[in-house]
């Protein structure tokens, strides 16, 4: 049976939208494993917009659908209409647009707020036993509004191969497992139904990204 996947993202870049090797490594693995895919994404402006050739923020204002376009190729919804019933699974790639468009956890960390629609989103998945897969930063997500669950963003111990790994304490702070894992694997949480894998939260060459998110991807499926 073909499973119907929704991707959410939170604009186009890095730093200030959803990482695109994460987005694309996603839309890969879908359409290997012959699922559809739908694109959603706020309508609202970016927190702010970052020159990424000096990693600084600009005056500039940009709408987080219309960045999200640009990885969609043009097709892509406004998280509003997200209609959770039509779907098997969805599945939200990381970049700093997580943490400043779809929550505000780049400002406020354990204390954060989810983006309205995206709350209700992800905890009807959850309601409905649905799973959600959640690569890079966006495993913060599930840890604000699925108390006690288990994820991976990697490994707990600070080094150059994992320089941000001072998010598992935060998140264990949070009252959710942290497990250490890998890059090229992931974890499943099968009784809340999430899976999660550390993308670029490690300092890995990109094919092993691309092959831990493929894990994610496979995992999110079965659990459909």
């Amino acid at each position: 049976m073909v499973k119907h996947v929704a991707v959410i993202l939170s604009g186009c870049g890095v730093y200030d939208g959803t990482e695109i090797h994460e987005a694309s490594a996603v839309l890969v693995h879908l359409s290997r494993a012959g699922a559809k895919v739908k694109m959603f994404a706020p309508d609202g402006d970016q927190m702010h917009v970052v020159n990424h050739c000096e990693g600084k923020p600009t005056e500039e204002k940009r709408n987080i659908l219309q960045e999200s376009a640009r990885i969609a190729r043009g097709d892509v919804t406004d998280l509003a209409k997200l209609d959770v019933s039509a779907f098997d699974a969805a599945i939200i790639p990381g970049g700093f647009g997580v943490a400043k468009n779809l929550s505000d956890w780049a400002l406020k960390n354990k204390s954060c707020t989810v983006q309205p629609h995206l709350e209700k989103i992800i905890k009807d998945f959850h309601k409905a036993g649905k799973p959600l897969g959640m690569c890079c930063i966006s495993p913060v997500l599930a840890a604000k509004l699925l108390p006690g669950c288990e994820l991976t963003v990697g490994q707990d111990k600070e080094c150059e191969k994992w320089p941000f790994a001072q998010t598992a304490g935060a998140l264990k702070d949070m009252g959710c497992k942290h497990v250490n894992k890998d890059v090229d694997e992931a974890h499943v949480d099968v009784k809340n139904k999430l899976v999660t894998t550390s993308a670029f939260m490690c300092n890995a060459p990109v094919h092993k990204v691309f092959d831990g998110i493929g894990v994610m991807v496979q995992e999110t499926l079965k659990l459909a």
